[in-house]
């Protein structure tokens, strides 16, 4: 006996739905999956890989396509931003074993292709261009009602549709709405220096830190935070510009890159916003994951795999006990407080960097964090 649905409803195709969709097909669950936009794309540069994300996709079994259409590194190298000179090399834990990577990046759309083609490869219903319209629930099951008319009923709802979710509130209307940081990040592609093969690297200032990460053979790409506390429109025409005048004081192989950005070059720029549901993240028999209930920013590289995490514990969970609710308490119980230490400490990342705070003092928080997030999840 245990709570594994036989029918799960999946809303949201990013990273944490198409998670929750592979993880209950493998324990034998009939999966529909729903995702607003018709087309299933995904938008956006590359994906740092922190040992915790890195970790979570292998433990999810895609370590294979990770290896050959990614770039894992196992150090990241910090440098002086004006002069570009070497300061330290900071090695990686390797989660998985000492003969498997540590981390590193993959372009966005390959790990949405890679993770697409397995929930279609396991026999999931995926039903794209659609939306929920109402939920209602009684003790066997949820009736759903979705925007075009149709209706479906299920052992299970997973509401992962993200920061912005309608399912947050349908099913959890008195929870937080997603707030702006103060900061905005901006992403740009680049090649890759045959030196920079297999390593992550950072370039540091009192006022800016840049990054740059391996994500594809013979591919990068460049972030940036900038501290924007009234949170401009940027139009695309004046981004690089904008871009280029961040990067004025860079020297040596970041100055490089800084004088090849042009009107043509495709720059990704969003301001960093965030969420925490601080409670329970379930109302009956539909419950949610992801960036739906804890949205973190970059500074720690661990958006996705904590997406991951959540679909690995929660079917987990529903595996282990023989009712929902006493699988949606063990689920919060294991997820919760790690969710607020990767969200609280990322937030806390970008505000010691908006005030300036020396980088031994981001250094130190950083390294806990790491260290925090390493743990078995």
């Amino acid at each position: 006996m245990s709570a594994l649905p036989d029918t799960a409803l999946v809303v949201g195709g990013g990273i944490a739905g198409m998670s929750a969709a592979m993880r209950l097909m493998d324990a034998g669950a009939a999966v529909t999956l729903i995702d607003k936009d018709p087309e299933w794309s995904v938008y956006g540069a590359g994906i740092t890989c922190s040992a915790l994300t890195f970790r979570a996709l292998c433990d999810l079994g895609l370590a294979n396509e990770l290896l050959s259409m990614g770039a894992p590194h196992n150090v990241v190298a910090l440098h002086d931003l004006a002069g570009g000179s070497l300061l330290r090399t900071i090695p990686l834990p390797r989660l998985q074993g000492e003969t498997m990577d540590a981390g590193g990046g993959i372009m966005r759309p390959d790990l949405h292709a890679i993770m697409s083609a397995r929930v279609r490869s396991l026999g999931a219903e995926v039903r794209l261009g659609l939306t929920v319209d109402a939920v209602s629930q009684d003790a066997d099951g949820v009736d759903v009602t979705f925007r075009d008319g149709t209706t479906g009923r299920f052992d299970l709802v997973v509401g992962a549709d993200g920061l912005f979710s309608t399912m947050r509130d349908m099913v959890l209307p008195n929870a937080p709405k997603p707030k702006f940081t103060g900061q905005a990040c901006w992403r740009v592609m680049f090649d890759l220096p045959q030196e920079w093969q297999g390593v992550g690297a950072m370039f540091l200032s009192p006022t800016l830190k840049v990054g740059f990460t391996p994500c594809a053979p013979g591919r990068m790409y460049m972030y940036l935070l900038e501290h924007v506390p009234d949170n401009p429109w940027r139009d695309a025409s004046e981004m690089p510009g904008i871009l280029r005048n961040l990067l004025k004081d860079a020297g040596g192989k970041v100055a490089e890159f800084r004088d090849v950005i042009g009107a043509d070059t495709p720059i990704n720029y969003r301001p960093v916003e965030s969420v925490l549901v601080d409670g329970d993240w379930y109302n009956g028999r539909v419950v949610l994951i992801g960036d739906t209930v804890h949205a973190t920013t970059p500074h720690l590289a661990s958006g996705a795999g904590m997406a991951v995490e959540d679909a690995i514990v929660l079917v987990e969970e529903l595996g282990r006990h023989d009712t929902q609710p006493d699988a949606f308490r063990a689920f919060m119980d294991r997820r919760l407080e790690r969710a607020k230490m990767v969200v609280g400490n990322s937030l806390k990342l970008g505000e010691l960097e908006m005030a300036g705070a020396p980088m031994q003092q981001q250094a130190a928080l950083m390294q806990a964090s790491t260290e925090a997030s390493c743990a078995l999840y």
